[in-house]
């Protein structure tokens, strides 16, 4: 990929362009003359539903995203979630035994199967609970953790504040519903979660991976049916009452890029795996994240007068990812706006401009360019030789 730096002055401000040349100038895109065409996202026969890119969190597609709908056992992931939370901060070990009451083992809808006043590790109630979805043992789980449903759900809506779920209100850790109450959570919700929990949990997802989980001798398979057939499929969870139809979070990675997708209220469970599976298709297809800058990537270098030194380099201080239409990398610029006057003295890591990187009139990322050194302030000579040439620049300037 070819750098051309253009300086463009004007009064008060000095542009330094950044323009990403592709190595082959006469390529198609440019013989063409115009961007690849994207084409619009497919019908998806869903009450709600959208499409993540984990890495950035870029929207790819969305349709009523923030509708509050019962999530049936799409709530599941928060009780994990919570669960492993746990974990990492020492509440709970995945050795510790838990006590199985009458009202987990009552539970109905789908199960582990757990014997009433049994003891059964916290790592067999995961396995219970994402591949078997489990009531059971999310009942079992809550009440280990908080000391009873009712207090789990508490902690649930605390964790749903911090994470930043606008939508989503729990009133139990299944998903079950009934005539007077139900869990209400959004598709971008569920991105959230589904997406702090790959971020965070990396030791523990690959549990949404595993196709089958046998407990008390009884062998039940993953209920994402995408894992059987989608070898990049590797989450997360299915969900399904008479309020919530048929619902599914599912996670994908291929080349590089992982995608969330989330559908909710679908007809059946073929058609919660098929709206999912063309979102994913479309996401992959046309689409990719591309990593723009490496943590403290040097952007330019420019002149600071006052200085004992003259010159201070400009950067990005964390790495940069973003989601662009496939094929396009090289068709994006990059502005980075700075003062046309710096002076001495700097910090390291004061903020100096702004980088934009741009995309078909797009604007892709903004963020701040910062000095990648300190510059101290120069002797009294090499402060008036500085103004001095500052003094000629204006007075040849005007």
């Amino acid at each position: 990929m070819l750098l051309k730096i253009k300086f463009m002055s004007r009064p008060w401000r000095r542009i330094i362009c950044l323009v990403f040349a592709a190595l082959a100038v006469f390529s198609t895109n440019l013989l063409l003359g115009a961007a690849a065409i994207i084409p619009r996202a497919p019908e998806i026969a869903a009450t709600s539903y959208i499409l993540v890119d984990a890495k950035t969190g870029h929207i790819i597609v969305e349709e009523n995203a923030d509708e509050a709908l019962p999530p049936a056992s799409l709530t599941k992931i928060m009780t994990a979630y919570i669960a492993v939370e746990e974990i990492l901060s020492g509440n709970l070990r995945l050795d510790d035994e838990v006590h199985i009451s009458e009202k987990a083992w009552r539970m109905e809808g789908s199960k582990m199967f757990v014997g009433v006043n049994t003891q059964v590790s916290v790592e067999d109630l995961l396995r219970g609970i994402i591949i078997q979805s489990g009531n059971d043992a999310s009942v079992a789980i809550a009440e280990h953790i908080a000391g009873s449903e009712e207090a789990f759900a508490d902690m649930m809506n605390q964790y749903s504040e911090v994470l930043g779920l606008t939508s989503s209100f729990f009133m139990n850790s299944s998903g079950l519903d009934n005539e007077l109450y139900y869990n209400t959570m959004s598709a971008r919700d569920l991105s959230i979660l589904a997406r702090a929990t790959i971020t965070r949990h990396g030791q523990y997802y690959p549990i949404y991976a595993e196709r089958e989980f046998t407990y008390n001798d009884i062998r039940q398979s993953n209920r994402n049916t995408l894992l059987f057939r989608d070898r990049n499929v590797d989450g997360m969870k299915t969900g399904w009452t008479d309020a919530a139809g048929y619902c599914l979070v599912a996670s994908a990675e291929r080349d590089g890029m992982r995608l969330i997708s989330v559908v909710m209220g679908t007809v059946s469970e073929e058609a919660r795996a098929i709206q999912t599976q063309k979102l994913l298709t479309y996401g992959f297809r046309y689409f990719e994240t591309h990593k723009l800058y490496d943590a403290n990537q040097i952007l330019t270098n420019v002149r600071v007068f006052s200085g004992r030194q003259n010159a201070v380099d400009l950067g990005i201080a964390e790495e940069v990812y973003i989601t662009i239409p496939r094929g396009q990398a090289e068709s994006m610029t990059a502005t980075v706006d700075v003062d046309e006057i710096i002076r001495a003295p700097l910090d390291k890591s004061q903020i100096m401009g702004v980088v934009r990187v741009v995309l078909n009139d797009d604007i892709l990322y903004q963020g701040d360019v910062i000095a990648m050194q300190e510059v101290e302030r120069g002797g009294v000579l090499k402060r008036f030789i500085d103004w001095l040439s500052l003094f000629f620049s204006d007075l040849f300037s005007g």
